[in-house]
């Protein structure tokens, strides 16, 4: 596996040959002594419901995970929130909007993307759609929605979004208002 940090063999301020390193999240460069931390990717999805409890998933259009079911959502852009990231993203890839966004819980991702894997730490919430005309456009192959209990999680397409969706289901039968 590959992970940016590998990329780097010269100091980004001031070109030096970096040193060889221990595997960690960070550089440091012993001639001018610059140090850069490299931090998750983060992104944000939503458990979006209609009124009857089903769950809207997207095929995804592309790899990775091509062909497997998914939750709205994706990268949170540097200017950005979770919540701004969610909302632009649902927008982007199904066109609805979304209303009552609360926090459910954070998963981390290895996300591989043309042969460099990504950390990422992946924010779920729990929505509720503002409409129910949810169509595929970016990124989104097609539309769906489905009762929660009748999703297999081998279909689902990242480990994080498996997680998440136990977490999800654990929610409801414990009966939190919140799921």
């Amino acid at each position: 596996m590959t992970a940016p940090i590998d990329f780097f063999r010269y100091c980004p301020r001031c070109g030096a040959p970096l040193p060889g390193r221990e595997r960690s999240n960070r550089i440091r460069c012993e001639r001018c002594g610059f140090t850069y931390y490299f931090s998750p990717t983060v992104s944000a999805a939503a458990f979006v419901r209609d009124a009857s409890g089903r769950v809207l998933l997207l095929r995804r259009a592309n790899e990775p995970a091509q062909g497997k079911l998914s939750l709205p959502g994706g990268f949170v852009d540097f200017d950005e929130t979770a919540e701004q990231a969610l909302h632009r993203e649902t927008r982007e890839e199904v066109g609805i909007a979304l209303a009552e966004v609360t926090y459910l819980c954070s998963q981390v991702n290895p996300y591989t993307y043309q042969e460099i894997t990504y950390p990422v730490l992946d924010l779920f919430f729990l929505a509720r759609a503002a409409s129910l005309d949810a169509r595929p456009l970016d990124g989104a192959e097609s539309v769906c929605w489905v009762a929660p209990n009748a999703v297999a999680l081998d279909d689902l397409s990242f480990p994080s979004v498996r997680a998440a969706w136990q977490v999800f289901l654990a929610r409801r039968e414990t009966g939190s208002p919140a799921a």
